[in-house]
């Protein structure tokens, strides 16, 4: 073998842990037909004066301009279909996930802020929620995701086709309610909480990836083994049959 052959190849290697800078617009992240552009305009077309009239900073006046109803309203009504309901959770992820940026638009979130609109506004809210989100699931526009004890998202059994062909208006209204129920108390659950569900659901989802991985591996070592042995049989038979 040549000296040349003998040494290190030299590669361009993936690295992903390198800081970049790139420069992009928030409204280039979401698909121009994603839901929370759906959600955002259905939004926009409500009447929210009650939400604006509460607003304190006027004009002026002295005091830190409140963060916008419409923003508040469309973030936690994306969360809730997600199956999401605590604010600290929600919180995070208006910092990393590119859905929940672009609803933010620019806009920097906390918790405090968060599940403060939730309760400041009460059964007004919850109520207003459920009427949103049963309307567009009766069109077959929104479905639901729900998470089960041990963290893990699933769709609701119904998709966006069967709503339109078999679910009632009030079907879709008691099962809103129920979600909006359910996941309001998880804003004074144990903060920590989510973030043990979503870790384990983390870990649950690598270890089933790593078992999937090993099995596909395993079968393509068998379809190779299996084109080896067809091949070495070719082989014999053309040697038989003096064919080489």
């Amino acid at each position: 073998m040549p000296k040349s052959r003998r040494e290190k190849p030299r590669l361009r290697e993936a690295e992903r842990h390198q800081l970049e800078f790139r420069s992009y617009n928030l409204d280039s992240l979401l698909a121009d037909d994603h839901r929370a552009r759906l959600l955002w305009a259905a939004v926009g077309q409500l009447d929210l004066s009650s939400f604006y009239d509460a607003i304190e900073a006027r004009g002026a006046q002295p005091g830190r301009p409140a963060t916008d109803p419409k923003v508040l309203l469309t973030l936690w009504l994306y969360a809730i279909s997600e199956g999401i309901g605590s604010a600290r959770h929600l919180a995070r992820l208006c910092e990393r996930d590119n859905v929940y940026r672009w609803i933010c638009g620019g806009l920097s979130m906390n918790h405090h802020t968060l599940a403060e609109f939730r309760t400041g506004h009460g059964d007004k809210l919850d109520e207003l929620m459920t009427q949103l989100l049963a309307t567009l699931m009766h069109q077959g526009l929104v479905t639901l995701r729900q998470v089960s004890q041990d963290g893990v998202r699933v769709r609701a059994s119904a998709g966006a086709g069967s709503f339109r062909r078999r679910a009632t208006l009030n079907k879709c209204l008691k099962e809103a309610k129920a979600r909006v129920r359910e996941l309001s108390r998880q804003l004074e659950s144990d903060p920590g909480a989510e973030n043990k569900r979503e870790q384990a659901a983390k870990e649950r989802a690598a270890r089933e990836r790593q078992e999937r991985l090993t099995r596909a591996l395993a079968e393509l070592d068998e379809l190779e083994k299996q084109d080896k042995a067809k091949a070495e049989g070719v082989n014999e038979n053309e040697t038989a049959s003096g064919w080489v």
